[in-house]
Order: structure tokens, then sequence, then C-alpha cells
């Protein structure tokens, strides 16, 4: 299975739905709190063994690395959880990854905007 098969794509995003269903109905965790932990992607090898799982955290600096501790504490269960939802040959490894694209994007629509309002007064 080669990595953009439509066969991984489709595995890709049921394990990302997966996940994010665990995160928010299952994991107990204090440090994790699901209101503000968005799953982003996911990226599983074709050899369904490794999975990278993207997560985006709304909040400051220290409660992004709560909450990814939490989870890289949690990933034995989510991967435990992941395999009894799911039927795959091989339950993949989760590598729970930052994922800052969406503070990025928000960062620079605020330029962008700021760079607007800077032409439209001169």
């Amino acid at each position: 299975m080669r990595k953009n098969s439509v066969k991984n794509v489709r595995i890709n995003s049921e394990v990302q739905k997966e996940i994010s269903m665990i995160l928010r109905e299952d994991l107990k965790d204090p440090r994790v709190d699901p209101v503000r932990t968005s799953v982003m992607a996911v990226e599983v090898t074709p050899d369904l063994k490794f999975a990278k799982i993207y997560i985006s955290v709304m909040g400051d600096d220290s409660e992004k690395e709560k909450t990814m501790e939490g989870l890289k504490k949690s990933s034995s269960y989510v991967r435990h959880q992941l395999a009894h939802r799911m039927n795959l040959r091989n339950t993949p490894e989760l590598t729970f990854v930052l994922d800052n694209s969406i503070e990025y994007g928000v960062a620079m629509s605020k330029r962008i905007d700021e760079l607007k309002n800077k032409d439209v007064k001169e």
C-alpha cells in the first residue's frame, strides 16, 4: 500500500475520527481538556505500524505542554481503545505532535488585516 493510496487516506480519516471520539468520550486524564483539544490530522504509515496524530490545543503554552504530557502518558490507553474500535491488521503505535497551524493562520490573518488598514489610512 502506497502512502497516498485511497486505502491509506481512508484509514487516516477513520483513525482520526476514532481518536477524536476516544479523546472526547473515553479519556479521563484531567490534563487533557476535550473542549480545547482537537485532532487536526493523522498520518498512518502504509504498514500500519506507526501513526502521527497532529493535535491542536487552544490555550497558553503551559496548557499546551500539560495537554501534550497527558496525551503522551495515555497513548497506550488510546491505542488499546483504538484496537477495540477498529478492525486493523496492526494497531499503530501512536505519536502525538502539537500542531500550531491554526494559531499561525490567525496571526497571519491579523497581520494582513493590519497591513490593509495601514494602506487604507495612507
